[in-house]
């Protein structure tokens, strides 16, 4: 199919679209769907086209002017992880670890806009000019990210990052080569044995899917409640409580954020809370939830190793704006963090698991590490045995 050819006919089609909604009754008219319909027919049966490339210029215009446009057979693929909007021209798709450009992008940043507040419009999150970032979750799960100029000057940009429903459980990411058995086992034995876990790494490491495979290990049996900025944690737990945080309205008001479901879930009787990541003023409270009976608990940190983990707690906590001696915060997270998993990716995008590491204490003024697996070696340490 050419794109120009579809280009022209959504662009000839959008024009009509408009003439219409200008003119006559409104509760008279048919719906966008129908008119849609009415005059591709018309126009194809112009162009002369027939069979499968009939089906398929038809299908693409409508979802230039009805759906999310060239992103809409992507979203739907299994195999595609990521999916980066540059502008409406340039579309990058990641699979297996691999970008890649699309050949074909949006008909022009008009359609492109129009797909993006599509896609945030059923989840009450406001994208203009006065405020032009915006983060939701799609209901089969993916994570969103958009912005519009003036901040992106070369045009709206968008990031989706979708989540195989198939490497859910450790077993399957062992699977993969993200680590072996012996990892595998100390993963496994942290979980059950109610230790509190920090997944660290950077960023489209794995934290996420790593952290969802350990929550999944949890007893059936425990209460567990989830913070997220957006909900993508799938446990399959049967008592599990997803809290999710609120932006802003229009006026400024009604926020919730991960520091307010932090206080309000330590007051729904958690077994268990498991926050997605860790990036501002919350720390101080997670690690504080931690220290004070709540055991198990679970959370992500962008940091590029177990020991840049701790760092990255303490700038965190320091966020809170609670006057704490730095001292007093190392006590804090030596005495909440038990183990600190480290997941990276190599220049072929492959994910895989780094280090396991203990939290042993504190030492003079530093929180000492002790090593329980590392990817060098491959080898559990003998006293996780």
């Amino acid at each position: 199919m050419n794109p120009s050819q579809r280009h022209d006919l959504t662009l000839k089609l959008d024009r009509y679209l408009s003439d219409e909604a200008r003119l006559g009754d409104p509760d008279l008219r048919p719906d966008q769907g129908t008119l849609v319909d009415r005059f591709l027919a018309d126009a194809l049966n112009e162009e002369g086209l027939l069979g499968s490339t009939r089906e398929e210029l038809a299908l693409r215009v409508k979802q230039d002017l009805l759906g999310f446009g060239p992103l809409e057979p992507l979203i739907a693929d299994p195999e595609v992880s990521e999916i980066m909007v540059v502008g409406h021209q340039s579309i990058y798709v990641e699979r297996d670890g691999r970008l890649t450009p699309l050949q074909d992008g949006f008909v022009n940043e008009d359609f492109c806009r129009r797909a993006i507040l599509r896609m945030l419009e059923p989840l009450g999150r406001r994208l203009d000019e006065q405020s032009p970032t915006a983060d939701g979750r799609l209901v089969d799960g993916s994570r969103i990210n958009a912005v519009l100029p003036p901040i992106s000057p070369d045009g709206p940009m968008l990031t989706i990052r979708k989540f195989k429903a198939g490497l859910r459980s450790l077993s399957a990411l062992k699977a993969t080569g993200m680590f072996g058995d012996d990892a595998h086992q100390v993963l496994i034995d942290a979980v059950t044995g109610s230790l509190n876990l920090l997944v660290c790494g950077g960023t489209g490491a794995g934290k996420t899917t790593l952290l969802n495979a350990l929550a999944r290990e949890i007893n059936p049996d425990e209460r567990v409640i989830t913070l997220e900025d957006a909900a993508e944690l799938s446990l399959g737990l049967p008592h599990t409580v997803r809290l999710e945080t609120r932006p802003p309205n229009m006026e400024g008001e009604g926020s919730v954020t991960l520091r307010d479901l932090l206080i309000n879930a330590l007051r729904m009787r958690p077994d268990r809370l498991v926050v997605g990541e860790c990036r501002g003023p919350e720390a101080l409270d997670m690690l504080q939830a931690m220290n004070t009976g709540h055991r198990g608990c679970m959370t992500t940190v962008h940091a590029n190793s177990a020991r840049d983990a701790i760092r990255r707690l303490e700038v965190l906590t320091l966020l809170s704006g609670v006057d704490i001696p730095v001292r007093a915060i190392r006590e804090q997270i030596a005495g909440a963090i038990d183990v600190i998993c480290h997941v990276g990716r190599d220049h072929e995008g492959r994910r895989f698991l780094t280090q396991i590491e203990r939290v042993v204490g504190l030492e003079g003024e530093q929180v000492l590490l002790e090593s329980l697996w590392s990817q060098d070696s491959d080898e559990v340490a003998s006293q996780w045995r």
